[in-house]
């Protein structure tokens, strides 16, 4: 007899316990019963254990017998609080057969355990052998009135057709994808995945593996149902009565979490959204004449594709093709002849589904001859149609403005939609906050006196300076475009963190005026009417909006409100102006309470 036997016949083994907490209310929902073996022993932790029974070829009793502790103990308890219990799924179907049918709410009742407040994990240890048998199991334990959870989704073993064949109640995600989320736009994409997965089958998540409150604010703002993990409590002997207060209080802080950007990035099938000329095409021993009434019959074709089967090989450009047609002695010498020493044999050839940065790739080669042939467009390498210069400049013109409004491509901040997302999202949690819209004085004049480059370096070092003095895990910066930014703050100290912003970019931008200018405080440059005039050295104006819960609903309101405390910050000698939204007026308008300029810093007044 193996040590794990003589252990599980001596009665060694027993159950802790670690709470399930309600992410939304900061309550505790159910425990999860957790086995193990002497303390201080080389068979206290459950992964020793499992291994042990493997290698004693007893795992599917010992994995009964934990079922069994793990009820017995819960019971013993009394606390009538929801239970999950892990079990493979082939140990599954074993002790549901061992217990007969219709039997098993009995056979869990008789250890004191209502078998509605019993949820059967199902781990993957082992691969589930028989699908039939587990699918004739689940419906015991639905009949019974137990419930199901699916351990471990996402970790390698789990899969989606396991979901799709047991239709768990609850799927708990890994804890890879729980850790640092806050951190990892991937990981928040992935999670956003899977909880549209569990919409589809009507199943309940569990985030696993909760550690820091970065992450337990991230999962509530998510609306991921439930939680567990060492941040909410750690296994013990006897179920816990509330969640840890520092997980409590990170729960009931309204506060939004700043959840990690991801731009949109160069999108796929860009051509999709183009216009392709389904245009005729001529094999490479097509005569020539052929191709030149082909261009006479289609006046709107600018090109030709010659084509070996479905394959592009060539293309024939109809002004440079014309104009050696219209040569003396042309058709004589050369119209019976084949069109492909007429051809580009080096066309510009692009797939359907290519992504932008492919297409920016082509706009910037050294061959521009897709300006004048167009270029020929493929889908898996079969040609479908042409397109034009034209169009290519347009689709990338038209992508990458649409990715700007996700991510500003200079500074890499969040640009205008994840702005109006965050926003109506802290309007959505009935927090409070406060909406800064920052905006550099005597931008335009520096831009023209020193040049774009010098520009961007300028914007840079605000988008820079903004994120080094906001909090990451509580405030939110935004780059709205050109030399306008929005700062979300929910620090309480945000005022003192705006006074810093502007003096430090006033010393900082200073630094990128040259020697002269930095004696003479500015430089002479031409106004907007084409005045020339002197402008003090780049400063920055901060407008403000302190939100109070219920007072405004829309993210657009807000963010007209801070856009005129900014321009009463350009008067204020300080740079920075608070104002504060009353309850929407007729309409639904805000009504400014107050305009007001804070003490800061003394700058030069615009």
């Amino acid at each position: 007899m193996g040590p794990l036997a003589r252990l599980m016949r001596g009665g060694g083994l027993y159950c802790v316990f670690q709470p399930l907490a309600d992410l939304s209310e900061g309550s505790i929902y159910a425990h999860e019963a957790l086995i193990r073996g002497p303390e201080g022993t080389a068979l206290h932790r459950p992964d020793a254990l499992l291994e042990m029974a493997r290698q004693e070829h007893i795992l599917q009793d010992f994995e009964l017998l934990c079922v069994v502790i793990a009820l017995w103990q819960w019971g013993r308890e009394g606390r009538g609080g929801r239970v999950f219990v892990n079990i493979s799924a082939d140990a599954l179907v074993s002790g549901v057969a061992m217990c007969g049918a219709g039997l098993l709410g009995r056979t869990v009742g008789e250890l004191g355990v209502s078998a509605r407040m019993v949820v059967l994990e199902i781990t993957e240890h082992e691969r589930v052998s028989d699908m039939a048998s587990l699918r004739a199991a689940v419906r015991e334990v639905h009949a019974s009135g137990a419930r199901l959870a699916l351990d471990d989704f996402g970790d390698g073993h789990s899969s989606l057709r396991l979901w799709s064949e047991v239709k768990p109640d609850f799927v708990k995600i890994d804890k890879y994808f729980i850790r640092d989320i806050a951190e990892h736009p991937e990981k928040l994409q992935m999670l956003q995945a899977i909880k549209g997965i569990a919409e589809v089958f009507g199943t309940t998540l569990v985030a696993e593996g909760i550690e820091t409150r970065e992450e337990l604010r991230a999962l509530r703002d998510l609306d991921i149902p439930y939680g567990q993990g060492y941040l909410l409590g750690r296994p013990a002997r006897l179920p816990f009565e509330s969640i840890e207060p520092v997980a409590r209080e990170t729960l009931l802080d309204r506060r939004v979490a700043v959840l990690p950007h991801q731009g949109q990035h160069a999108r796929p099938g860009i051509l999709r959204n183009l216009l392709v000329l389904q245009a005729p095409t001529v094999e490479p021993d097509t005569h020539n004449d052929a191709v030149a009434q082909l261009f006479k019959t289609h006046a709107e074709l600018h090109a030709v594709a010659v084509l070996e089967g479905t394959r592009p090989v060539a293309l024939i450009n109809r002004q440079q093709f014309m104009n050696h047609y219209a040569t003396l002695f042309f058709r004589e010498v050369h119209g019976r002849r084949p069109c492909s020493s007429f051809a580009n044999h080096a066309p510009r050839v692009v797939e359907l589904d290519c992504d932008v940065d492919q297409l920016v790739g082509i706009l910037t080669s050294q061959d521009q001859r897709y300006l004048n042939d167009g270029f020929i467009v493929t889908d898996n390498g079969r040609y479908i149609g042409l397109g034009t210069g034209d169009q290519l400049v347009r689709g990338v013109t038209e992508a990458r403005i649409e990715a700007a409004r996700h991510a500003n491509p200079l500074t890499f901040l969040p640009g205008n939609i994840p702005i109006s997302l965050h926003m109506q999202r802290l309007l959505d949690s009935g927090t409070e906050f406060v909406a800064c819209y920052a905006d550099m004085n005597h931008f335009k004049p520096f831009n023209d006196y020193y040049g774009y480059w010098r520009g961007d370096q300028m914007i840079r070092l605000l988008a820079r300076l903004s994120v080094a003095h906001c909090d990451a895990q509580r405030d939110f910066v935004g780059h709205v475009g050109g030399d306008d930014f929005m700062l979300l703050f929910q620090s309480g100290n945000w005022l003192q963190r705006c006074r810093d912003l502007v003096a430090a970019f006033a010393a900082e931008a200073r630094t990128l005026f040259d020697d002269e200018a930095q004696r003479a405080g500015g430089i002479w440059a031409e106004d907007r009417h084409g005045v020339k005039r002197f402008f003090d050295c780049t400063t920055l104006s901060i407008g403000a909006v302190r939100v109070a819960p219920g007072r405004i609903q829309r993210a657009e309101e807000v963010a007209n409100l801070a856009a005129l405390a900014k321009h009463d910050a350009k008067l204020s000698p300080s740079g920075i102006a608070c104002m504060a939204a009353a309850l929407a007026g007729k309409g639904g308008v805000p009504q400014v309470l107050h305009a007001m300029p804070a003490a800061a810093p003394a700058r030069a007044a615009t």
